[in-house]
């Protein structure tokens, strides 16, 4: 049985019955844990003030900091402050969706392990919640094996600490993703496994459709930024190099329609097709 801090990062997120579910676990199996939620400068007083509950039950804490200081160094701070030799990182926006979650991670053999992700939505209207169901069959156990490296993402994993601490987060990714798919290569390159099992969380909480729209916008910025050392785990630097001539129309395209794409993006009736040629033309308009 593994001793284990529960790391959770969040920012304007209310998380309180994320906490309680994992606290609850925790407890009934009678190991040694802590949970951490560690606020990355939240703007919502509101929020902040509802996390600050947490501190109520036993061995969870909510760490406080001033200033949003971003996904990869909220997750180092949370590695560096945990006392138990397991980690176990769980993005604040997750739902416990199975009462053996806990006992499953810590009965995993494994350095680094992967549990997955579900989708539950039904909105049609919400351009995330579309996307994502889009991409479920992509959280699938079989499909996640074929590519443990480059399917990895940080929303439920669980790792040694030491070698967390051994190979941290890159903390140049200040702005919004990818942090974890240069985790995923750093793991590759070290040549530390990626044990990948059937232990998912659900992801159900979405925001809007304009919200998500400047999300993906400021994600495309942080993968045009790091474009050379994501090359071959990002299929769209890899379309855009393997494509030039498509590539040249595509960003011809997003020169003369952008403002009516983000419109309809961020309507009630957006479509995927439109999202996929924005996520496109908006990274090669970002080529100088």
């Amino acid at each position: 049985m593994k001793n284990l801090s529960i790391l959770i990062p969040t920012y304007n997120d209310v998380c309180c019955q994320l906490v309680n579910d994992l606290q609850s676990q925790a407890a009934a199996l009678g190991i040694d844990y802590e949970i951490i939620v560690a606020d990355d400068g939240s703007t919502d007083e509101a929020v902040l003030h509802q996390n600050r509950t947490i501190n109520a039950l036993p061995y969870c804490r909510l760490l406080e900091r001033g200033m949003n200081s971003g996904r990869a160094v909220i997750r180092n701070v949370l590695a560096s402050e945990a006392r138990y030799p397991w980690l176990l990182f769980i993005d604040s926006d997750m739902t416990v969706c199975r009462t053996d979650f806990i006992e499953r991670y810590i009965s995993t053999v494994g350095d680094v392990v992967y549990g997955g992700l579900v989708i539950r939505h039904t909105t049609r209207q919400n351009l995330r919640a579309r996307y994502e169901l889009s991409r479920a069959s992509e959280h699938t156990l079989e499909r996640r094996r074929q590519s443990p490296y480059h399917d990895f993402h940080t929303a439920n994993f669980m790792i040694r600490r030491d070698l967390m601490l051994t190979h941290p987060f890159d903390e140049r990714f200040s702005r919004y993703g990818y942090e974890d798919v240069l985790l995923g290569k750093t793991l590759q390159m070290n040549a530390i496994g990626i044990e990948h099992i059937d232990n998912p969380l659900s992801f159900e909480i979405f925001e809007s459709n304009a919200a998500f729209v400047s999300k993906t916008e400021e994600g495309l910025q942080t993968l045009y930024s790091f474009r050379h050392e994501l090359r071959g785990y990002s299929r769209m630097i890899d379309f855009t190099e393997q494509h030039p001539v498509v590539s040249v129309l595509i960003r011809c395209w997003h020169h003369i329609a952008k403002k009516w794409e983000r419109r309809h993006l961020c309507s009630n009736a957006p479509t995927l097709c439109v999202f996929t040629l924005y996520r496109l033309g908006y990274f090669l308009s970002l080529k100088r």
